[in-house]
């Protein structure tokens, strides 16, 4: 490669990182504009707009109702997610490989068209109604796959002849499980559980036609830029930056391999 090539394909990737990164960058900067409108110039930086959210009742609920679908997402997810990866390294790949691609599928296709199969699904055919119960189905139905694939991924390195040796020495399939497996996989389950809570915090179509009568933080966001734009929803999407970003780096790195 020409030092010429080598410029050209590192102002490349500079261009592609900041169109990738450059609207969250602004999203955060006018977060802390003073102008009440999101436009240049910013003639100076304020958290006014952070303590509007403060005072906001509907934001708080929307905020709880987020952070109870997010722990419940994740606290199910894990568990579920953990049991079928459990059950599918101990299949035929012949066998496994077709249950993992259905799993998966909900991740395949449009949130849009899983949104309206859940909603039909809970009002015409299950009877249930709209609410936080419903949202929370639905994010577990996407974000299990991805703890599916990431205890698989820590299992296939795992060492059997550790739970050979437990059985040999009279432990009981749970008394292995609870001793000797989850402290091994463990790292790589609450990662698995805290990228299901970034998905569930981020999800925003699912949540819109599930919700009911309430509000996530993202279903909240939406409502206000249909009737006003000002810097407080910028604060918002801050928030969820943060957190979902927060969720993301936590995840990584208790699930980083540790040898």
């Amino acid at each position: 490669m020409t030092p010429m090539t080598d410029r050209l394909w590192h102002l490349a990737v500079a261009l592609i990182i900041a169109f990738m990164l450059g609207p969250l960058f602004l999203v955060i900067l006018f977060s802390f504009s003073s102008n009440p409108l999101i436009s240049f110039p910013i003639t100076s930086l304020t958290l006014d707009w952070y303590a509007k959210l403060g005072g906001n009742n509907e934001f708080w609920l929307a905020l709880r109702n987020s952070l109870i679908v997010a722990a419940a997402v994740g606290a199910l997810a894990a568990i579920t997610g953990t049991l079928a990866a459990l059950s599918l390294v101990k299949l035929r790949p012949q066998l496994s490989a077709p249950l993992l691609t259905a799993l998966a599928l909900p991740v395949m296709l449009p949130p849009l068209v899983i949104a309206i199969a859940l909603v039909a699904l809970y009002v015409r055919v299950l009877g249930v109604p709209l609410g936080l119960p419903a949202v929370i189905g639905g994010h577990l139905l996407i974000t299990q796959p991805f703890v599916i694939l990431i205890v698989m991924a820590r299992l296939a390195t795992f060492d059997n002849s550790i739970t050979e040796a437990a059985y040999d020495l009279g432990a009981t399939p749970w008394q292995t499980f609870r001793m000797v497996v989850l402290p091994q996989i463990s790292t790589a389950v609450v990662g698995a559980a805290l990228i299901a809570m970034a998905i569930s915090l981020d999800d925003f179509i699912i949540a819109l036609f599930t919700i009911g009568s309430g509000n996530t933080l993202s279903t909240f966001v939406w409502g206000k830029i249909r009737t006003t734009l000002d810097p407080s929803i910028n604060a918002i999407a801050t928030i969820l930056i943060i957190t979902s970003s927060g969720a993301t780096l936590a995840a990584l790195w208790a699930s980083r391999y540790r040898g």
